[in-house]
């Protein structure tokens, strides 16, 4: 038996281990540790394609293994954080109907509903080899990963700070409780639309190295590391939305 055809297998495996631990992280109300594991969990999932590409191991069990993976990663995980984010959040707000709180929650759930449509979507769409059409699921929830990390930290402390928090550190204000659920709840409805729109992406696959054919990608991992040694993980969820910015620009 030739152990290389199984190593894409194994990687995959891996990041659904990682997006099992983020789920259980963003039930605990730990916000930092989810986010890690949902990066670690994108890190695999890179690694796996590009072993299997570098392999020559691709089969179709593998491919339905890498999307069963993402659902939980970036689909089911990210929703666990912002349902358990917003749980306290509508526990403070007064009512009119009873119940109202709870039926905000669902919203939530809109995270992997729509995560699963755009898998679904990538494995019977044979034009998104080069390109993506929609938002890809881990940029998707690494952005929602990073921002209710953000969102969660105490407001007196320096919510937003890079490495260098003498030179920039931003404090976030203190929004009230039913702003916070009406903000968070059309961002998580728009962006999980995103996810099965008609934009297309571009892969941050390179061909070469070389800068020509290459520009949006060099531009984004520039701008990445810049956005995360100002602003620390809040720079994860503005590299996304640099993300989305350059696909339409692009487009």
């Amino acid at each position: 038996m030739k152990i290389r055809k199984h190593i894409p297998n194994l990687l995959t495996c891996a990041n659904l281990i990682f997006g099992c631990y983020a789920c259980i992280a963003a039930l605990s109300g730990d916000y930092a540790g989810a986010m890690t594991a949902i990066l670690i969990a994108a890190g695999f999932d890179f690694a796996d394609g590009l072993a299997a590409r570098l392999l020559h191991a691709y089969s179709p069990i593998g491919k339905d293994l890498d999307s069963l993976a993402d659902i939980v990663s970036f689909g089911v995980a990210p929703g666990m954080i912002l349902f358990n984010f917003l749980d306290p959040i509508q526990q403070t707000v007064e009512w009119s109907y009873p119940g109202t709180g709870k039926v905000i929650l669902f919203i939530s759930f809109a995270i992997p509903v729509f995560s699963a449509l755009r898998l679904a979507r990538f494995n019977n769409d044979d034009r998104q080899t080069t390109s993506f059409i929609g938002l890809p699921v881990p940029a998707h929830a690494l952005f929602w990963a990073s921002l209710i990390y953000v969102l969660s930290l105490p407001v007196e402390g320096n919510a937003i700070a890079g490495i260098f928090p003498q030179f920039i550190s931003i404090r976030l204000p203190a929004i009230p409780s039913l702003f916070m659920l009406l903000i968070i709840s059309v961002t998580a409805i728009g962006s999980s639309l995103l996810l099965v729109s008609k934009i297309r992406m571009f892969s941050l696959k390179f061909n070469s190295l070389a800068w020509k054919g290459n520009e949006l990608r060099y531009v984004l991992l520039i701008a990445a590391v810049i956005f995360i040694l100002c602003f620390g993980f809040a720079g994860i969820a503005l590299t996304v939305l640099l993300y989305i910015l350059l696909s339409i620009m692009h487009n």
